[in-house]
């Protein structure tokens, strides 16, 4: 990879860190189609890595307003899902799979932008968790599905309790990922790399977080999750 095409991923991981730190999700969905353009071969385990920064910091900053119980029942539903996220990824073509869950995706953005709200009980979490798990390991973007049950709570609920989540998310798709061969060398190498530019990241997040009230942040965490399953099917039609 080029000092071009590095300098380029970095910025696109500077942004997506801000955002992951401020709306509970969003690493995978701004960053992912720039790596994809650039060095496809980083992806998913690149991405995810990072995110497992960003998560861990944001629970320690915002660690008053976890919320376990509603966290634990997210992670049952997500195992099942991380597990059939891999297999699929290797089983399935990246591009068919892509579409559908991105289809899956802006069926419950439509949903949500009409008024829709479902309530963070133990069904939908378990559910939203085991989406999250499939969309997230088999293409980096499993944000949407919990940013939609989360959606309407207070700032630092949705973010302290969506970086739990996708904490413990990530270390179980990474696992995943490397058992079923899917990391390699120059992912370890390009995260390392890329450990700084997450740092600043996070730091500007405190930043945004000043201007983000809960109408906001349910405005934005729609937005995103619209224009990451845009993006997805983009990348996938396009490449």
């Amino acid at each position: 990879m080029s000092a071009v095409g590095f300098a380029i991923i970095a910025v696109s991981v500077f942004a997506a860190s801000c955002m992951q730190a401020s709306i509970g999700f969003g690493m995978g969905m701004l960053a992912a189609p720039v790596v994809a353009l650039i060095e496809p071969a980083l992806l998913p385990g690149t991405l995810i890595a990072s995110a497992t920064v960003v998560t861990l910091m944001v629970v320690i900053r915002e660690r008053q307003s976890l919320d376990l119980r509603g966290t634990g029942w997210a992670l049952v539903g997500r195992i099942p899902g991380t597990i059939a996220g891999a297999l699929l990824l290797v089983w399935l073509p990246t591009q068919g799979l892509s579409l559908l869950l991105a289809a899956v995706v802006l069926g419950g953005v439509i949903l949500a932008s009409l008024g829709w709200r479902p309530a963070p009980l133990r069904r939908n979490l378990a559910t939203a968790g085991a989406a999250s798990g499939l969309l997230g390991t088999a293409t980096s973007i499993g944000g949407p599905p919990m940013a939609l049950v989360y959606s309407g709570a207070e700032g630092a609920r949705v973010r302290s309790n969506m970086s739990a989540f996708f904490l413990v998310g990530s270390v179980m798709s990474l696992v995943a990922l490397a058992a079923t061969g899917s990391l390699h060398p120059d992912i370890a190498r390009t995260f390392v790399a890329l450990i700084p530019v997450v740092l600043l990241g996070f730091a500007a997040s405190r930043v945004v977080n000043r201007v983000l009230d809960k109408d906001r942040l349910r405005t934005a965490s729609i937005t995103v999750s619209a224009l990451g399953a845009v993006l997805l099917i983009g990348q996938q039609i396009l490449f």
